[in-house]
């Protein structure tokens, strides 16, 4: 089953990672907005947009799947993971600055993780409701 949950959650954090990807790349690409019809004709024809709602679907499904046999506290700050892979390929492929506040936060996700990872499940109670 742990091997279920690591292809599970690589899965959705791909997903998740590819949509915020993405997007960047699409607002990068219309530009500032501006609220004229040829700033939405940008938005919409560029491929990045359909990208990015493949992506969205594909992470909804992946959850949902994850969430039938996860426990919910752990998958929801495995699923977090994203905001720092995110953080780093932003750094490397747009170039974005990265703040030490950052940094920090992304040390506080990662351990968290790490933490909830290593913590023995309650004995005698399951945390995903039976049905």
């Amino acid at each position: 089953m742990r091997r279920f949950y690591l292809i599970g959650f690589l899965v959705l954090m791909t997903f998740d990672t590819l949509t915020q990807v993405c997007f960047k790349l699409n607002a990068n690409h219309a530009g500032p907005f501006v609220a004229d019809f040829a700033w939405v004709v940008r938005v919409v024809s560029a491929p990045w947009m359909y990208v990015a709602i493949a992506g969205y679907i594909g992470s909804f499904f992946t959850w949902m799947t994850l969430l039938k046999h996860a426990p919910v506290g752990p998958a929801f700050a495995a699923s977090h993971l994203e905001v720092v892979v995110v953080l780093v390929l932003s750094y490397f492929i747009f170039g974005d600055h990265l703040s030490l506040v950052q940094l920090f936060g992304s040390a506080v996700i990662v351990a968290g993780i790490v933490c909830l990872a290593f913590d023995p499940p309650d004995e005698g109670h399951d945390e995903r409701p039976s049905g």
